[in-house]
């Protein structure tokens, strides 16, 4: 990476925002969060996962920048994959589909690099991540599990009073009744 210290974070919420938002400042890094997360559903949910995003990003003093919801082509980009289990093949395809966001607003922005928060959640295998990442300029692989991340994200996220979530975001990983 260039001298240049800023870094796109790409982030799926709040909770899983706090640890590397912590991390990232604590490198030097400038960050600009951007929230895009077109799979989450209900948009109430959406909402309520925006709205804890953006409270990290006011904890920290950092800039936050949403993307346009549109669940829709979202739906579109993974079609064909409503059945797939949650960790087969439809979740590559999100991450695809997120990343591939992020590279083009970090791209429209100026800024050379940009990494995801997916990596914190140990319901995310890091490696599929970045391989998914490196088909994106600027991608660079950071694992924030690394260093008890995930723990470190749940202490932040009590002492914020974040909302945890109870499934990944799509309506097809909702528990079914």
């Amino acid at each position: 990476m260039s001298e240049d210290k800023r870094i796109c974070l790409h982030t799926c919420c709040g909770p899983c925002a706090s640890a590397p938002v912590e991390r990232l400042i604590a490198q030097g890094y400038e960050i600009i969060m951007f929230f895009s997360n077109s799979n989450i559903y209900p948009r109430k949910e959406y909402d309520k996962r925006l709205d804890n995003a953006r409270r990290v990003a006011e904890t920290f003093k950092v800039r936050i920048e949403e993307d346009v919801y549109d669940h829709a082509s979202w739906l579109d980009h993974i079609k064909g994959m409503e059945d797939e289990p949650e960790h087969g093949r439809r979740c590559p395809k999100c991450f695809e589909y997120n990343l591939e966001r992020t590279s083009k607003f970090t791209k429209n922005k100026g800024i050379e690099a940009f990494t995801t928060t997916l990596t914190v959640s140990p319901h995310k295998p890091s490696k599929l991540i970045f391989t998914i990442g490196d088909s994106f300029p600027g991608f660079v692989p950071m694992d924030f599990k690394k260093k008890d991340g995930f723990k470190k994200s749940v202490y932040l996220s009590k002492q914020m009073g974040l909302y945890r979530q109870r499934y990944c975001g799509c309506e097809f990983s909702m528990a079914k009744p």
